[in-house]
């Protein structure tokens, strides 16, 4: 199997809990609180470890949080290689209404990177040959828009492979200036439909606006995540489309970092894209059947997986 490295630049210590209802001015009393270590890579190497894989977490923590978070991913069997980041670690925080089922979501923006910072943990950042190096989630503030464009050209010098799930300010880069530099470039439905400057209402529609940044060099392959509809997948020669079964939703939280964690495991153990595909469909359609930040269960997945549904478009 294939190494895998996630890189998490602003992680966060995520709590949760449930309240029958969110009222402004009164002091809320919450039950079932937890909680987990999250972010973008932090989740993705949560998930593989949840689903039976392995994986090195590059994570920058500072404070008192940090140490809380460093703490709580040991006790998650998480391989941590620890990047001691300027100020706080932030916080985030997700409250579930149990009267109407909505979920209120809060994230901290982190700590102010100087450019140093920056400059210091690409070179903290160590790459072998022939791994899969993931890179997802937010860029801490003062941190390059640029940084997942110059760690892509590391990772292609290194001989590896880039997965990519980022979104405003990263992401935009990684569309300037990252032509033969992602192997799989991830986006939700509001990100995509929000480059495409129109809705894509349906997998067709988001399977031609996803193959069309396919064949212009930008990842072998686009993901454009659908929510309850499933995920579509294109490469600048085809393109298709995996639907889990639907089960009860509990939380959203974790959903996108569970299925790019399942991807990239999938291909760390050498599936193609459509197998790979489908098993990452079924570990996000897993982790939200779980409460708060709680992630995938491997069992939940593998039963789902069963019945996942691929069809070419």
């Amino acid at each position: 199997m294939r190494q895998i490295l996630t890189i998490t630049l602003n992680p966060a210590l995520d709590s949760a809990a449930d309240v029958e209802e969110v009222v402004p001015d009164l002091k809320l009393r919450c039950e079932n609180p937890s909680l987990e270590p999250g972010g973008g890579g932090v989740n993705v190497s949560r998930a593989i470890s949840l689903l039976g894989g392995e994986s090195r977490a590059f994570v920058a923590l500072g404070g008192a949080t940090g140490n809380m978070m460093a703490e709580l991913l040991g006790e998650a069997g998480v391989n941590v290689q620890r990047f001691d980041g300027p100020g706080m670690t932030r916080q985030s925080t997700a409250i579930l209404e149990t009267s109407t089922g909505r979920q209120f979501r809060f994230g901290q923006p982190g700590p102010e990177w100087q450019a140093e910072d920056a400059a210091r943990a690409m070179v903290e950042i160590i790459l072998e040959a022939d791994m899969l190096v993931v890179a997802t989630g937010s860029l801490p503030p003062g941190v390059p828009d640029d940084f997942y464009v110059q760690l892509g050209r590391r990772v292609k010098a290194a001989g590896s492979e880039m997965i990519v799930d980022t979104s405003g300010r990263a992401q935009k880069a990684v569309l300037a200036g990252g032509h033969g530099l992602v192997k799989v470039l991830r986006m939700d439905r509001h990100e995509s439909e929000q480059l495409a400057g129109e809705p894509l209402e349906t997998p067709q529609a988001a399977a031609r606006f996803a193959q069309s940044i396919a064949v212009q060099g930008l990842a072998e392959l686009v993901i454009m995540a659908r929510g309850a509809d499933g995920s579509v997948f294109a490469s600048a020669t085809g393109c298709f489309h995996c639907v889990s079964p639907k089960g009860e939703v509990v939380s959203k939280v974790g959903a996108g970092d569970s299925f790019v964690g399942g991807l990239t495991l999938g291909l760390a153990r050498g599936l193609s894209f459509e197998d790979a595909g489908k098993l990452a469909t079924a570990t996000a359609a897993a982790a939200v059947m779980t409460p708060g930040s709680q992630l995938c269960e491997k069992s939940t997945t593998e039963r789902l997986l069963a019945d996942t549904t691929l069809v070419r478009l």
